[in-house]
C-alpha cells in the first residue's frame, strides 16, 4: 500500500459515495485507475465494505448504553460473543483488557427496551453480570482514526 493508497482510503472514508472521477481528482489518477486501485484494496481486506450511516435518533433509537458483560472463569469467549450476536439490538462488540471480558454498544428506543436487552444479555449462556453505563449524549460518533504511513499488513 503506497501514499496513494492512503489518500484513497481517507477519500473514500470522507465520502463512500464519490465517483471514480471524484476520487481520481482527489488523489490525481484517472477514474479508471481509482477504480482498479479500489478494487485491489477490496480483494486484499482493507476496504471491508459500504454503508450508510443514519442518525439513530432519527429512526427511533434515541437510547444508547455500553454494556460490560462478565463471564464465567469456564466459559468460551467466542461462545458468548455468539450468543451475544443474536441480539439484534448490539451494534458494536470488544473484546477487552479489564473487569469485564466483553464491552457491547446497545442502541435501541427507549430505557424499557434498554431494560429487556440488558435482560437478554445477563441470559447469554456464559455471562454472569453486566454493567451498564447508558449515553446521556454522543458528541461524535465512527470518526475514522488517521491511517499510518506503513500499515501492516
Amino acid at each position: 500500500m503506497d501514499a496513494t493508497d492512503r489518500r484513497l482510503l481517507d477519500a473514500l472514508r470522507e465520502n463512500g459515495r464519490a465517483s471514480w472521477a471524484e476520487l481520481g481528482r482527489t488523489v490525481g489518477l484517472s477514474g479508471p485507475s481509482v477504480q482498479e486501485r479500489v478494487r485491489r484494496l477490496e480483494e486484499r481486506g482493507i476496504v471491508l465494505g459500504y454503508r450508510a450511516v443514519v442518525a439513530p435518533e432519527r429512526v427511533g433509537l434515541g437510547t444508547s448504553a455500553l454494556v460490560g458483560l462478565f463471564q464465567r472463569d469456564d466459559a468460551e469467549t467466542d461462545d458468548v460473543v455468539a450468543g451475544v450476536r443474536a441480539i439484534p439490538a448490539v451494534e458494536d462488540c470488544w473484546f477487552v483488557a479489564g473487569d469485564e471480558e466483553l464491552v457491547v454498544k446497545v442502541r435501541v428506543a427507549d430505557v424499557a427496551q434498554l431494560e429487556a436487552v440488558v435482560g437478554s444479555l445477563r441470559r447469554v449462556q456464559g455471562v454472569v453480570r453486566t454493567r451498564t453505563t447508558v449515553v446521556l449524549s454522543t458528541r461524535w460518533e465512527a470518526r475514522p482514526a488517521p491511517l499510518p504511513d506503513s500499515p501492516k499488513e
